[in-house]
């Protein structure tokens, strides 16, 4: 993604990383604003509740997947590795639980049979312009629904460590393929051992 940083400047919008969102002296400067809405947007940090309620009509997320289905961390590289057939892009009221909150629309994409995660990660980026574009005059009008999700139909995994992408040589030919393509650069790469050196399989 472009620097949200660097286009807010652009436009005279003020700017502000704190190290943790989450203080009460952030939390306080936000609820100052008095902001409609709060948007997390591939954030790496759980916003907690106080800082969720700053934003009078909502606080909404954009997750890369067709929630309830990859919630958590990785969800594209997830779906990919788990050899699923289309993924999407969710914009989702935010709850204290990870991406449990009320769903205000969607947008599936197709994955291929040889994509790799960054290829559908683009398709999913894509995927949520079009939902955000199409649910922003919605949300600002009031007329935006609230889908509660069944987390019981879902599914939640964790995030990933480059060990991760050690080749389980048991494991069927077509699971090796999808991992290789769910952890192929820019992410660390799926490996195996070769006259005992590791060897990266791109």
């Amino acid at each position: 993604f472009e620097s949200v940083a660097a286009v807010a400047r652009r436009y005279d919008i003020a700017v502000t990383t704190p190290d943790d969102p989450n203080t009460g002296e952030f939390t306080g400067r936000i609820s100052t604003l008095r902001p409609d809405f709060v948007f997390s947007f591939y954030y790496r940090r759980m916003l907690k509740p106080a800082l969720l309620a700053a934003g009078a009509r909502g606080a909404l997320d954009m997750h890369g997947s067709l929630l309830p289905n990859y919630r958590g961390r990785a969800p594209v590289n997830w779906a990919v590795i788990n050899g699923e057939h289309e993924t999407g892009a969710t914009l989702h009221h935010m709850a204290e639980k990870p991406d449990a909150g009320d769903i205000v629309d969607q947008q599936a994409v197709p994955i291929l049979a040889d994509d790799t995660a960054l290829e559908v990660f683009g398709k999913v980026t894509v995927a949520a312009e079009i939902t955000l574009n199409r649910s922003l005059p919605r949300l600002i009008d009031g007329t935006a629904p609230r889908i509660r999700q069944d987390l019981s139909l879902g599914s939640y995994f964790p995030g990933r460590k480059p060990e991760d992408g050690r080749v389980d040589w048991s494991r069927p030919a077509q699971a090796i393929h999808n991992l290789v393509r769910g952890v192929a650069p820019p992410y660390p790469g799926a490996f195996t051992s070769l006259g005992g050196k590791a060897a990266r399989i791109l």
